[in-house]
């Protein structure tokens, strides 16, 4: 007879682990509402596509009116008109240009940087099915460089190739007449927009290809090394992916009956870090994601269960937000479709959010982008919305959530500034993409503007060391996977531009991440990446699990060093059942 306790198929039904990529896509074609596809696709591409395209049409046209206008005056009347229209042109037209600006890196986004991505880690994944497994590291990057340039040469002739198609039907310049008529500008302005976007595929892939084929390819280190300041090191325990479920018999997504069920190992795991405590203090308690298996509340009471125990550590935490405490539309069914404007994605923002400021929201500071400073702390921040973040959790209501909007992205990123001058602070940064769909919630990606506050508040600590805290893998290391499953959308699309942009100042930096659960320490160029495996996923209730517990020195010029790491065995327990 059937034991619900040891799960059945449908526990599997979104297992990468369990299925193969192909059985869980030929179920999301079956079962995905087309209505809600075709809607998504407009809000997200469609409709950004059409206002970037449309973009030149109003411009030239309002140019047009101008010049007729003031071609039939002259004298005063010439002049007052051309100074009320400069007017109107710069608190009128500084929108239309924002608006083009940000839907041209909406699409970027969405639709141009991934095909870059899918043809670099699809050309890696056959390559690398050539290579032996004994191949070393200095191999596979060599091998990873020549496919990285390959992509962009895919990709650039793709984006030619859709400029070359499009290039006939566009239309540049329009009139007042045609913007009396939209329906006449839709097909030019997807022309155009398909001009901008296959223009800057072609230019930027190569771009791209070179700078990820000449920069440094991530290599594995030692898992010790000399420190380099010779002061008293910062202790700090790296955990990422927990998956706490919120049943005590409940499977996690992605592993389905493949992993654990329950919250015990979890439990287990607070009880050995306690204990650590105990023995040697700790100075962070840092988990770079993942907290919840799919970020509803059931999950987030248990995992504030497993603090509540241990007060200690609690006082210590740090936490960051993962993809599945984000992005996840429904545990059960990945053909769930979410649309752009949904509140339930921002209800789930806004869960995460809290629990953040729960933890550690007297201890952690947020960026004040007007002054390009360290402003209040994150509990400050949130105070004043903590009524209207109640009611939109009680109702859920869309002129709320667009109330709550801009909410979500200034509280990042959150710092822990360091304690003296050659202190050791942490930077945590959401490196969660927008996500709508549950098949596609593990992309990542890191906005241009939380990388220049970081560097705008090293600045303001010269001498500091950082841990920069986040969820995704920087870019993908010089192992072998098993399938394209595994790499494909899990790294940051715009990982290889972060590392490049953290590279000048990367001996200050150490990198700390989860979400592929590799355990994994090295270096891409000077920059030094920690890689936590998950105490919890990939193993079977039998299993023996592991953390990592970190010795990390500062330099009297800020320099960062891994001097000692411990590995926390979390052993495995025999399921019980009756």
């Amino acid at each position: 007879m059937i034991d619900p306790r040891a799960g059945d198929v449908e526990d599997d039904a979104s297992s990468t682990k369990q299925r193969k990529l192909s059985a869980i896509a030929g179920s999301i074609l079956a079962e995905i509402s087309i209505a809600k596809f075709l809607l998504a696709w407009l809000l997200l591409i469609g409709l950004p596509g059409l206002l970037l395209g449309a973009g030149p049409l109003i411009l030239t046209a309002w140019l047009s009116r101008v010049t007729d206008k003031v071609a039939t005056l002259s004298g005063l009347g010439s002049i007052l008109l051309l100074g009320l229209l400069a007017l109107v042109g710069l608190y009128g037209l500084r929108p239309l240009v924002r608006l083009v600006e940000n839907n041209f890196w909406a699409l970027q986004a969405i639709a141009v940087q991934p095909v870059y991505g899918l043809f670099r880690e699809g050309l890696s994944q056959l390559a690398e099915k050539r290579l032996s497994p004994n191949s070393d590291m200095n191999h596979r990057a060599k091998r990873r460089s020549a496919t990285a340039l390959a992509a962009g040469l895919l990709s650039s002739a793709l984006g030619l190739s859709l400029f070359a198609l499009a290039w006939p039907h566009t239309q540049w310049h329009g009139t007042f007449a045609d913007l009396a008529n939209p329906l006449r500008l839709a097909l030019p302005a997807i022309a155009n927009a398909t001009v901008i976007g296959g223009g800057y595929l072609a230019y930027a892939s190569l771009l791209w290809a070179i700078a990820d084929a000449t920069m440094p390819q991530p290599l594995a280190l030692s898992a010790n090394k000399s420190g380099s300041g010779g002061g008293t090191p910062s202790r700090i325990a790296h955990l990422s992916d927990l998956h706490i479920v919120g049943e005590p018999f409940g499977f996690r997504i992605e592993s389905g009956r493949a992993g654990p069920r329950g919250n015990d190992r979890a439990y287990r795991l607070f009880d050995l870090l306690s204990k650590e405590h105990a023995r040697r203090p700790l100075d962070l308690v840092l988990i770079t994601g993942d907290m919840t298996d799919a970020g509803r509340s059931s999950e987030w009471i248990e995992f504030f269960s497993m603090l509540a125990r241990h007060s200690e550590l609690r006082a210590r935490t740090l936490i960051l937000p993962g993809n599945h405490d984000l992005n996840v539309v429904d545990r059960s069914n990945p053909a769930r479709l979410e649309l752009p404007a949904s509140p339930s994605k921002q209800l789930r923002q806004l869960r995460t959010l809290s629990a953040m400021a729960a933890v550690q929201g007297d201890r952690v500071r947020v960026f004040d982008r007007a002054t390009q400073r360290l402003g209040e702390t994150l509990a400050e921040r949130v105070a004043p919305y903590a009524d209207l973040i109640r009611s939109f959790a009680d109702q859920k209501r869309l002129v709320r959530s667009t109330e709550l909007a801009e909410l979500w992205a200034n509280c990042f990123p959150q710092v822990l500034p360091p304690a003296h001058d050659h202190g050791l602070g942490v930077f945590l940064l959401n490196s969660n993409a927008e996500s709508n769909f549950s098949f596609t919630n593990a992309l990542g990606m890191l906005p241009t503007e939380d990388l220049k506050a970081l560097r705008s508040i090293m600045d303001q600590y010269p001498t500091a060391g950082w841990i920069v805290g986040l969820h995704h893998h920087l870019i993908e290391y010089p192992m072998p996977v098993a399938s394209l499953s595994e790499r494909i959308g899990t790294a940051l699309i715009n990982g290889s531009w972060v590392v490049r942009q953290l590279n000048p100042v990367a001996v200050r930096l150490l990198v700390m991440h989860g979400h592929r659960h590799i355990d994994w320490i090295g270096r891409a160029g000077p920059l030094q990446i920690v890689s936590a495996p998950s105490p919890v996923m990939g193993a079977r209730e039998c299993d023996e699990s592991c953390f990592y517990i970190h010795d990390i020195d500062v330099s009297p010029e800020g320099e960062v060093g891994l001097v000692h790491l411990e590995k926390i065995r979390v052993p495995g327990k025999n399921p019980v059942v009756a």
